[in-house]
């Protein structure tokens, strides 16, 4: 297959597999920002930061030992495993918004998970390594395997590749929705929040794992649309 079948290919599936994820990113993306921007304005009755939040919830759950730090930016919050130090922007650290503590519970809830061995997080640390390794050379041997008929195998190595990767992104959706629930667990049982206040951050996190959903949809279909293509080479 030359060049020119290369593009013919990937545009009639790229059309099939890949655009309605994109739509769906759009979307998903869309509502994440409103909701945010919806519960990121509205100050939490108890006045309870972010990082007040996150401190509360690892004392609850018994969990010592982790810092809570300050990070620039936006949708920057994470948890870090290395060094055991949860990370909230500027946006959460130190806001009283009903979306502040909800972020920093769920990064808190990362935490416990970690604290606590929780299983579905060990395999994704398992996969980890894999899928970096993947995410970085798979698309240069399936671009290779896809130019030059010679090269065909190196398609298949670049598609085995970038299955770690999407692996990895499938086995981050039971991790996330999981520390959400820890967060949403521990806002009720505590009383962080009040009852119209606790719906504010369940949206708000319900709104930020659906971009996972979203990424791992894609994942799938990018994976799908290289085995379709590969069939066809197979075929011809």
């Amino acid at each position: 297959m030359g060049y020119f079948s290369f593009l013919y290919y990937y545009n009639w599936s790229y059309m099939l597999f890949m655009l309605p994820c994109i739509i769906l990113t759009i979307v998903v993306q869309a509502s994440m920002k409103s909701t945010f921007n919806k519960y990121g304005s509205i100050h939490n009755s108890r006045g309870l930061t972010g990082y007040e939040a996150a401190s509360r919830l690892l004392s609850s759950c018994g969990v010592t030992g982790v810092r809570i730090e300050r990070v620039s930016g936006s949708y920057t919050d994470h948890f870090d495993p290395r060094t055991n130090v949860i990370r909230l922007s500027d946006a959460v650290y130190s806001s009283t918004s009903i979306a502040a503590v909800g972020v920093a519970c769920h990064e808190a809830g990362h935490a416990v998970q970690h604290a606590q061995g929780y299983f579905p997080n060990k395999v994704r640390s398992v996969i980890l390594p894999v899928a970096n390794i993947g995410s970085k050379l798979s698309w240069f041997f399936i671009i290779a395997g896809l130019v030059a008929s010679a090269m065909q195998p190196l398609l298949y190595i670049g598609i085995a590749l970038f299955s770690a990767s999407v692996l990895f992104t499938v086995a981050t959706l039971p991790v996330e929705f999981n520390a959400s629930s820890r967060a949403l667990k521990v806002i009720r049982e505590t009383g962080m929040l009040s009852s119209d206040e606790y719906v504010g951050a369940k949206k708000t996190l319900r709104a930020a794992a659906m971009t996972y959903v979203a990424s791992a949809a894609t994942a799938i279909m990018q994976l799908l649309r290289l085995l379709a293509i590969a069939a066809s080479r197979n075929r011809d």
